[in-house]
């Protein structure tokens, strides 16, 4: 071990790239997380030595751009699908965006060096434990903010279980990740220091956690059919199998029985005609599944059936008037209620949109530039409000997030007016083999840090009943044409966190920024290079 430590610590740049990759292993779909954490415990200790704050910084950045590469590589996928530019470029945007995500770990590394530096693995790993639970919050809003891939996601248990993210409900995501980071440095320093009983003790408690049981399984109160039409990225645009594409998630969308009350699900791009009267025709007809938005919803309506409401993924356009004529100049990606009359219900638009997927920033730059979004369309989609409970009637109240919405931990629900489950349509066929593993585990993290069901209905897998414990108790994978009928699982009481919100996460770094302080004052000064 000493052998291996002076070959890391030799080649500290080295050292870290491979840090970081180790450590995005943890993540779904690989979730080796024993790894992972290890990575992690090993970063710290790595971060820790460094003699300098230029290579502090550089070395958590280029454990950054490692991690966030591999965790990331699912978006070339994205490029495969645009035909104005060339999938190989998508390869060389994953490292890019990489460069700048990198900085975050960077500037965490960088700040708890010039606090903790020389006193200490330990209080230098819960300052950097603090300091990381910044840089996540951060890095979710700072230029319209990317929170993909938090560290903690890699402490979810299995479907069955919710493994150590149980503790969400008291923390939030953001605080996980830095308790986590902050520990994986503790373990380092009890191992550099051989003390192996309170390693061994650190290590059961984790590994308790992982494995903790998920309890009794709760009744669910409202019918759903959660369909998924298994409808491929590169049809999705192409007009001449919208008329399938519907029979399709039709036949899958059915009662199998008479039902008092039943809840419908399809997924983003589940619908390829326009529902909403008013546009100018020309937009119906470009709709070969159906020219007519009242004959659309007419046959949606009497598809589901009696006592049915149907929540799908729409588009809806902002018309307005260009060079004298009306026009689209903008859309607005919703999630559309329906009845079995064909009667439309209060919309959804969905507010954090994706750069370069749903809108392209600084348009009139880039787009001279050969730039493109890389998704079809040629107009930007315009955010909705945010957050917002619709209440349903005896459908219940739903809250709604679409697609990538639901990795914003914190935003997900509407406060003060709590749903009783949040429905999230997503398109992942373009997220290729490691994205729907990784949406679906942060759809886990929001259900168990709310308290409340998520109901994933996507195009292509993966889809999945997600109970508020974060346990999956059904889904459909990935490529497969299916539905799931069901119930509803209940809501749980109101966490802590879906009422204090990243006033809580607030509250956890300055815990852990505090504790190291203490620490500096009772240990010694670091005079080993073992610790």
């Amino acid at each position: 071990m000493d052998r291996i430590a002076a070959i890391l610590a030799s080649h500290p740049r080295w050292s870290a790239l491979l840090l970081g990759a180790l450590a995005a292993t943890g993540f779904q779909p690989l979730h080796l997380w024993p790894i992972g954490l290890a990575a992690m415990a090993v970063f710290v200790w790595l971060a820790a030595r460094q003699d300098s704050s230029k290579s502090a910084f550089l070395t958590g950045w280029l454990f950054g751009v490692a991690h966030f590469t591999l965790t990331n590589n699912w978006i070339a996928t994205a490029f495969t699908f645009q035909a104005e530019m060339p999938p190989a470029l998508g390869w060389a945007a994953v490292p890019l965006l990489s460069l700048y995500l990198a900085v975050w770990p960077g500037l965490a590394v960088l700040a708890a060096w010039k606090l903790a530096r020389g006193r200490g693995l330990v209080p230098f790993a819960l300052a950097l434990g603090a300091f990381w639970i910044a840089a996540e919050w951060f890095k979710s809003w700072v230029f319209t903010g990317y929170a993909w891939g938090p560290f903690s996601m890699m402490l979810l248990g299995d479907w069955s279980r919710p493994g150590a993210a149980l503790v969400l409900p008291w923390i939030g995501t953001y605080a996980l990740s830095g308790i986590a980071v902050a520990l994986a440095g503790i373990l380092a320093a009890l191992v550099a220091a051989k003390r192996w009983l309170p390693t061994g003790a650190l290590i059961a408690i984790t590994l308790a956690g992982m494995f903790w049981p998920a309890g009794a399984k709760e009744k669910g109160f409202l019918p759903v059919t959660l369909v998924q039409p298994n409808l491929r990225q590169e049809e999705l645009a192409d007009p001449t199998k919208f008329e399938e594409q519907f029979q399709r998630i039709a036949a899958l969308s059915k009662p199998e029985r008479p039902l008092s009350r039943r809840l419908v699900l399809w997924p983003e791009s589940g619908v390829p005609d326009y529902l909403r009267d008013g546009y100018p025709q020309r937009y119906y007809f470009q709709m070969t599944a159906a020219a007519d938005p009242a004959f659309a919803r007419y046959r949606i309506g009497q598809t589901i059936g009696e006592g049915s409401l149907l929540l799908t993924g729409a588009t809806d356009l902002e018309i307005g008037t260009v060079d004298g004529r009306e026009r689209a100049v903008g859309a607005y990606n919703t999630v559309t209620p329906i009845d079995a009359e064909g009667n439309l219900g209060q919309r959804y638009a969905k507010a954090h949109l994706v750069p370069y997927g749903e809108y392209l920033p600084m348009r009139d730059i880039l787009e001279p530039l050969g730039l493109s979004r890389l998704v079809a369309g040629s107009i930007d989609f315009i955010p909705g409000p945010g957050p917002q409970t619709i209440d349903l009637g005896q459908h219940g109240k739903a809250g709604m997030q679409i697609c990538y919405e639901i990795v914003f931990s914190g935003e997900v629900a509407e406060r003060g007016n709590r749903p009783d489950y949040i429905f999230n349509p997503s398109n992942d066929g373009w997220f290729g083999a490691w994205g729907p593993p990784q949406h679906l585990a942060q759809a886990r993290m929001r259900a168990i840090e709310e308290g409340l069901p998520v109901l994933r209905a996507t195009t292509t897998g993966i889809s999945a009943i997600i109970d508020a414990r974060g346990v999956v108790r059904d889904h459909i994978g990935r490529g497969e044409a299916d539905r799931i009928d069901t119930l509803v699982p209940p809501a749980r009481s109101a966490t802590l966190f879906s009422r204090a919100g990243h006033w809580l996460t607030l509250v956890w770094a300055i815990v852990l920024l505090g504790v190291s302080l203490v620490a500096m004052r009772l240990r010694p000064r670091y005079v080993s290079d073992n610790t």
